[in-house]
């Protein structure tokens, strides 16, 4: 039941210690705010770091051929590891838990593509859809390589954002045709990345991998697959087992980490995800640790607070308060200045990250490795239940003490 003499009382005891009233509470608010501040700025961090590997798939692996490093059954080092379609095929058949698989070549060199006056030298990739699915080419205009497209082996192509500006400037380059090294290709669509190197991978363009095959002398030739494993299959599993498919077809040792290039997109991403879970783990411990000497600072306080009103406490026992009084009374001006104080610093690092918020993104800024600051909803919950226990915690032992003083002995108090 609300008791305004009490709440009166815990404000006016306040007023009288103004000084160390705001010295304990700004140990508190401290601890909050710093603690919001850290993991709202590591969580920018975390997002400006994810951000750079794009909207490609996190589990994707890229594997090229390279040259042997050492001999294998009779046949000695150097040899170059070249894919075929077959390749593909029996990986495709003979690999479980499969998600994606996809080829790509690349048309050596930059090689310049023209519409009327307009041109750019630009990377030209042969592929289809499975392989901008996993490598986060999204569609901007049009549309993107489909099925059809490499079945009938079509001369169309999509052409990066950035790569379209240059070429079609103001124009819709949907419908329109470009020249490739002679042959023409009609244009079906404009893609763009998410954190694609400062425009970098939106300088490519993608035709159908049957086509490049065929127009530009690539027959049986691949030189790149990437592929996904399903949802909780493990990369690496995925990439052990393919490396011992394509040694026994090869014929080279699965111990030649030469023989073939891997690029694990997995490894690296949960590498990543570890050390920012590192990093949570440290910021809550320092901020944790900041408000647990905040706290350890408003039970001293409380303390000293009862020692002083040794004789008022002992004149209310006498009177009749019960010990329960006695103990809510100490409990709620402890739980009003930790609760008061720490909302505060919550408040003010919430409000701090929306105004570093609202900069980065009102000023259209792309920072490589930061991205607009947030603080969850989860840890805005436990810090409001931190603050409400540790304020209990800060005026328990005061509290209990309070309650334990005889009246008689409280009268003599000096």
């Amino acid at each position: 039941m609300f008791d305004i003499d009490k709440w009166q009382e815990i404000l006016g005891t306040m007023q009288k210690n103004k000084l160390r009233t705001f010295l304990t509470a700004f140990g508190v608010f401290w601890g909050i705010f710093m603690l919001v501040l850290l993991l709202g700025v590591g969580k920018g961090l975390e997002k400006g770091i994810i951000n750079r590997f794009g909207d490609g798939a996190k589990n994707s692996i890229y594997i090229f051929g390279g040259k042997t490093a050492v001999a294998y059954k009779g046949m000695g080092p150097g040899r170059q590891i070249q894919f075929t379609n077959e390749d593909l095929k029996a990986i495709s058949r003979e690999v479980a838990n499969l998600n994606l698989l996809a080829p790509r070549n690349r048309v050596f060199g930059e090689f310049t593509i023209n519409y009327g006056k307009q041109n750019g030298s630009y990377l030209v990739y042969g592929t289809g859809c499975d392989y901008l699915e996993l490598n986060g080419e999204r569609v901007y205009r049009g549309r993107l390589l489909n099925k059809l497209d490499e079945e009938e082996k079509r001369k169309v192509v999509v052409l990066g954002e950035q790569a379209s500006k240059v070429l079609f400037l103001e124009e819709d380059p949907v419908g329109k045709y470009v020249n490739i090294r002679g042959i023409y290709f009609k244009v079906v669509g404009t893609f763009k990345v998410k954190g694609n190197n400062n425009g970098r991978r939106e300088e490519r363009a993608y035709i159908p991998f049957s086509t490049i095959q065929a127009a530009f002398n690539q027959p049986n030739q691949v030189q790149v697959m990437a592929l996904t494993a399903q949802e909780g299959v493990s990369a690496k599993d995925m990439e052990d087992r393919i490396r011992a498919l394509l040694a026994q077809r090869h014929k080279f040792s699965t111990e030649d980490v030469m023989a073939l290039g891997i690029d694990n997109t997995e490894t690296e991403y949960l590498k990543v995800m570890g050390l920012f879970s590192g990093i949570n783990v440290f910021v809550w411990l320092v901020g944790i640790g900041t408000l647990i000497a905040g706290i350890v600072g408003v039970s001293n306080i409380m303390l000293i607070i009862v020692k002083e009103r040794t004789r008022e406490i002992g004149v209310r026992k006498a009177l009749g308060a019960t010990p329960v009084s006695i103990v809510s009374l100490i409990l709620q001006e402890s739980v009003v200045i930790t609760a008061f104080s720490g909302y505060v610093g919550l408040l003010l690092g919430v409000g701090l990250l929306d105004i570093m918020r609202f900069l980065i993104e009102s000023s259209g800024a792309e920072m490589p490795f930061f991205a607009a600051p947030e603080v969850d909803l989860e840890v805005v919950l436990a810090a409001t239940f931190i603050l409400m226990l540790s304020g209990a915690l800060a005026g328990l032992v005061p509290a209990m003490k309070a309650a334990n003083i005889k009246p008689i002995e409280a009268l003599r108090a000096d």
